[in-house]
């Protein structure tokens, strides 16, 4: 059979992949066309996944944010949410043939410009937003959001101003999407493993295989750690020497609820958000039929993942919901919560391609854009794990073993945590003397520079990890190893000239 390639020789399979979200099922498709043998490993109850809890958007330039265009990072990765908004139709009509089943289920996105948000943030972000739909010659039109969503009610106080109609970003029903995902798989021949790998089983120089918790051991030519933020658990399983390199990856943890509607009002058939803010992806909601509506996320960063919502977090989502999409929405029924944990790293950045260790690749720590972009990055990485196609320029740039990224000088990393944790605040519609959000932002920004400081002498990480030192502290302790395993700055502060 074609693939077997070099190494083990023998193996049982040409590639053994660990993770059965989104990307590790895309992946195993992908590899499975191409006639190699494939096992799928993971729990099928995919406890604490990100896709479980994912509307899902077909985010991408509705997830440009005023330093996406800014530098060489955020560019390549809007770059490839391009490339990967185009593949979505085939990607689709492929896997409905495969697999059956319709998966999308919202038509378009309406990107709200609404008054609960900060200066800084939602009117930076909304020109942002039509600067990369012109500069990529991506249709949009400039709307009256209550026009253009009749469904819309917001409490006047949170009243949207404008909106901007994307026509090609569009929603999946993610379930559906594991679903179809899963049986491509099966009726591609691929093997779904449902068992927990605990080890990443090698010799001196190469990956040859998983260990499962049930003691077996399933050998392949080739290892790809698609698992999310379990990823970790298998990587502190191999010498420090291979992973010290690799930033660590954490959770973006986050919780979304699906709503009850009243039929009477059909909800939009188009998702409809606002920009990113607040650490997290917008508010937003997409349709699911005519009677539910899925409402998400919110996002706090941890140093592991979580397994139940918190009610700070669900209390914060449901008001936003109902103050900011419909106030009908508090009279709604709960049908559902999910937790996710987005796959983050320390540097803010995705992990993909080959690892130290020959034989073992990664494909995970893409945070919120891992299921949107999972066409490309599956169809890229085989082709790298296949062929020994070289990496593209981008792909390259998000290397697992590498020095840490950093976007941003520590002045502007600091100003960013102190302005998202503030919107907070605004979200929550918090109610304070007038003076006081002043003293308050005073206050946030000495405590973050005095962190930013106190983390390293020149390297400081992403505002969303920065702002949530204080309440996990762990935090700082893994960026302290991270950033004393000898590794210099990666470009750091390179910016678009």
């Amino acid at each position: 059979m074609a693939g077997t390639g070099a190494g083990t020789g023998d193996a049982a399979f040409d590639v053994v992949v660990v993770g059965n979200g989104v990307l590790g099922l895309s992946l195993a498709v992908v590899l499975l066309r191409r006639r190699l043998r494939v096992a799928v490993v993971g729990d099928g109850r995919r406890p604490m996944a990100a896709s479980t809890a994912s509307g899902a958007m077909n985010g991408c330039f509705g997830e440009v944010t005023a330093t996406t265009m800014a530098t060489v990072h955020g560019r390549a990765r809007l770059d490839m949410d391009v490339i990967a908004a185009g593949m979505w139709d085939d990607w689709l009509a492929g896997l409905e043939e495969d697999g059956g089943g319709t998966v999308r289920c919202a038509q378009g996105t309406l990107v709200i410009h609404n008054t609960i948000g900060m200066a800084e943030i939602d009117d930076a972000a909304m020109t942002a937003i039509r600067t990369a739909l012109e500069l990529y010659g991506e249709p949009f039109e400039s709307v009256d959001p209550a026009e253009a969503v009749p469904w819309l009610d917001p409490q006047p106080t949170a009243r949207p101003l404008a909106g901007l109609f994307l026509p090609r970003e569009h929603g999946v029903d993610s379930g559906t999407l594991l679903d179809v995902l899963h049986r491509a798989v099966t009726r591609l021949g691929g093997a779904m493993v449902d068992e927990h790998a605990v080890r990443v089983v090698h010799g001196t120089d190469r990956a040859t295989g998983i260990a499962l918790a049930d003691g077996t051991v399933l050998a392949g030519d080739r290892v790809v750690l698609a698992a999310g933020v379990g990823t970790q658990t298998l990587l502190d399983s191999l010498p420090a020497d291979i992973t010290a390199p690799i930033p660590r990856l954490i959770s973006g943890f986050g919780v979304s609820v699906l709503l009850s509607n009243n039929p009477a009002a059909s909800p939009p058939d188009c998702v409809v958000r606002t920009p990113n803010r607040s650490f997290g992806c917008g508010l937003h909601t997409v349709p699911r039929g005519t009677d539910q509506v899925y409402v998400g996320a919110t996002n706090t960063t941890r140093p592991r993942p979580g397994s139940d919502p918190s009610v700070r977090d669900l209390a914060f989502l449901l008001d936003c919901a109902a103050r900011q999409l419909r106030r009908e929405l508090w009279f709604s029924d709960i049908t559902a919560t999910a937790v996710g944990n987005r796959p983050m790293t320390l540097d803010g950045h995705p992990l993909l391609g080959e690892s130290p260790l020959a034989g073992l690749w990664l494909m995970t720590g893409t945070f919120r854009d891992g299921l949107h972009t999972s066409p490309l990055l599956a169809a890229r990485l085989a082709d790298q794990i296949i062929d020994g196609t070289p990496p593209t320029p981008e792909m390259d740039l998000f290397r697992p073993s590498r020095p840490p990224i950093q976007t941003m000088n520590r002045q502007d990393t600091v100003r960013h945590a102190t302005v998202h944790r503030l919107a907070i605040g605004h979200e929550w519609n918090w109610s304070l003397p007038v003076e006081w959000p002043v003293h308050l932002e005073e206050m946030y920004e000495t405590k973050y520079r005095a962190l930013a400081e106190k983390t390293h002498d020149t390297l400081t990480p992403p505002p969303e990890v920065l702002a949530y030192i204080p309440a996990f502290p762990e935090l700082a302790d893994m960026l302290d190893t991270y950033y004393n395993a000898g590794q210099l700055p990666h470009d750091p502060y390179r910016r678009l000239r």
